[in-house]
């Protein structure tokens, strides 16, 4: 994903009225919305345009959404690519994961998982970007996602593998709200009420070992998700090597 504040969608849809809706939703949550009305044309602007994620309808005219995937990831492995469809068969599902498809969603769906979908796949390539900066310094907290050890004073406590994840995440969007149900879904896969039992006891271990600091908070937004907040200007990402060079 690149690094402008508004993701931006490429929409293949050759249903205009749904292509509208989608849009209009879209556009609304922040995104920036770029249409296209069949496979050719979404190909070409796809390479013109390099979104951040692609939505594809399967059927449609002059190229399937089958076949402008395969055509993309000739030379585009990464970009998220999320396929509306309103075929059933594991067989056409099986078909497009092997294409390189990341999800799907059937049709008809609900406008808030198809948003939930798209945040999930988008923090997903933020999560497993390749990066240097895997130490992070957070109020009088040293924090190292690759070890899984918070540290503070000489003192390091181990990190569970989900605590560091979770964490790693709230670093990676310090000070803005990170989606509870994106994060369930990137984590287990899953947004059931037995998952969000478990992120909500993560984060309240997490909140416990980040105490000693009070400038350092993990807030509550209601009905949206959680944000990390450090209430000074001690908050910095740290090369693994300057980090190997400290004693």
């Amino acid at each position: 994903m690149n690094n402008k504040e508004y993701p931006v969608v490429l929409l293949v849809e050759d249903e205009t009225t749904l292509s509208s809706i989608i849009t209009d939703t879209l556009e609304s949550e922040g995104f920036i919305c770029i249409k296209a009305f069949d496979g050719q044309e979404g190909l070409r602007i796809f390479h013109y345009k390099k979104p951040d994620i692609l939505i594809a309808d399967v059927m449609m005219p002059k190229m399937d959404g089958f076949e402008m995937v395969r055509e993309i990831r000739k030379t585009d492995k990464t970009t998220p690519a999320l396929f509306l469809t309103a075929r059933s068969s594991i067989e056409d599902l099986v078909s497009g994961f092997e294409l390189g498809a990341n999800d799907y969603l059937r049709k008809p769906f609900k406008m808030q998982e198809l948003i939930v979908r798209i945040k999930a796949l988008l923090n997903r390539v933020i999560t497993n970007k390749p990066v240097d900066n895997t130490v992070f310094g957070i109020g009088s907290y040293i924090f190292d996602s690759t070890a899984q050890t918070l540290g503070r004073e000489g003192k390091s406590e181990q990190l569970t593998h989900f605590e560091n994840k979770i964490l790693k995440r709230l670093c990676i969007g310090i000070n803005h709200v990170t989606d509870a149900q994106s994060l369930l879904l990137d984590l287990w896969y899953d947004d059931s009420p037995y998952n969000r039992n478990s992120l909500h006891g993560y984060i309240h271990k997490l909140r416990k070992l980040l105490s000693k600091d009070e400038r350092v908070k993990i807030i509550n937004v209601r009905g949206i998700g959680y944000k990390l907040v450090c209430k000074s200007k001690q908050f910095a990402t740290v090369n693994n090597r300057d980090a190997g060079n400290k004693t």
